[in-house]
This record gives C-alpha cells, sequence and structure tokens, in this order.
C-alpha cells in the first residue's frame, strides 16, 4: 500500500497455481485465446483434433473458467461452481455447462498441478532473491517517477500482476485489473522498470 494518506494504490503480484494450471490446460487443449498472450515454456502442445464445432463450444467453456479464475470477483458464475476432480482446489468451474472442458482436461490434471507448483515454487525462490523478497518496491519506484512526470500524487488503482514462464518476454492485459509479466522481464530490473512504466501511468 502506497503509505498512510490518500490516494493510495494496491499491487498483488503472483504466479498463482490457478491461473498456471489454466495456462497449462489451454496449451495442451489447443485453445486458441488470448490469441495474444504467448504459450508457456516447457508445456506441450495439443495434438488432438476436433471438429469445428466441438472445439469452438471447448474454447467458450475455457474462456469462462479463465475469466473466472484470473478475475473472479469481476466475473462472478451465475450458477455454483464445482472443484473438478483430480486438481486438488485448483480448477472451479461451473456445475452445468463446462462438461467437455471437464472432460478433455481431465488426463492432464497431474502433469498440470506438477508443473503449476515447481512454476510457482520458482516465483517464490525469485522472489526472495529480489530485494530481499520486497517485490513492491519495483513498482513504488514506477510509481514515484510516474508523479514526477506528471507533477501529482498517482490516483487510487488496484493491479494484479501474473509472474508467468512464457516463451515471449513481455508484459499483457489478462484481465480489467491483471496483466501478465514474462517471468524473466520481470527479474531485469531497467527492463521491468520500462515495461511497467506505461501500465501504471494507464493507471494512476
Amino acid at each position: 500500500m502506497g503509505g498512510a494518506a490518500s490516494p493510495e494504490w494496491l499491487i498483488r503480484e503472483d504466479a498463482g497455481e490457478p491461473v498456471l494450471v489454466a495456462l497449462y490446460l489451454r496449451q495442451v487443449l489447443g485453445i486458441r485465446t488470448p490469441d495474444e498472450l504467448p504459450h508457456l515454456r516447457g508445456v506441450p502442445t495439443a495434438t488432438e483434433l476436433r471438429d469445428d464445432d466441438a472445439q469452438a463450444e471447448l474454447e467458450r467453456q475455457w474462456r469462462s473458467y479463465w475469466e473466472m479464475t484470473v478475475e473472479p470477483q469481476a466475473h462472478p458464475s451465475p450458477i455454483p461452481l464445482m472443484l473438478v476432480d483430480g486438481f486438488d482446489t485448483l480448477v472451479a468451474v461451473a456445475s452445468e455447462g463446462c462438461e467437455q472442458l471437464v472432460a478433455a482436461a481431465a488426463p492432464h490434471a497431474a502433469a498440470s498441478i506438477a508443473f503449476a507448483r515447481s512454476a510457482h515454487d520458482r516465483y517464490r525462490r525469485d522472489v526472495g532473491a529480489r530485494s530481499g523478497g520486497h517485490s513492491y518496491r519495483a513498482y513504488a519506484s514506477a510509481i514515484a517517477e510516474h508523479e514526477r512526470q506528471v507533477g501529482r500524487r498517482a490516483h487510487s488503482f488496484e493491479l494484479n500482476v501474473q509472474v508467468l514462464p512464457l516463451t515471449q518476454r513481455g508484459v499483457w492485459w489478462i484481465g480489467a485489473l491483471t496483466i501478465a509479466v514474462t517471468d524473466g522481464l520481470r527479474g531485469d530490473v531497467a527492463a521491468f522498470d520500462t515495461a511497467i512504466n506505461p501500465i501504471i501511468a494507464e493507471l494512476a
């Protein structure tokens, strides 16, 4: 939180296991959206072929699950959710209308969980090695620079940051208040400052 005086900002950074599992499933199931988001490193691509209608329905179900996973408060389900067997507590979908996704995802449960937990653990180690574990320092610096440029305090805002092992280096919006950042970029102090500044400027 940016100090006791108003306005305030809140940035949450993580490599969320539910997000990582969702992106693992996106890749192994051949889901094309979000079009601009690169693939995860070290995850196989889809081999199963489906007809156009089946693929379109699978993508629709995955998108609904993805939106609820990335920003659950912004995308509440109109019907009760259920945890999907085999995924521990990492995958929740609508209790009706996601049957194709649940069936297609089932064979990938163990591999997706192992990948997500490994990537999350690696992120936690990297955070500990950066700035004594204080990940907010990079954002505080960017906000201070923005305030100097515009000559005023930053507006209050919230931002969620998912640090992910993506194949391409960059920053992508994956929700109204959520961005994905490549892990390599997040670890490069100078490059990350340059990449995060436009995000801060847009919000603050």
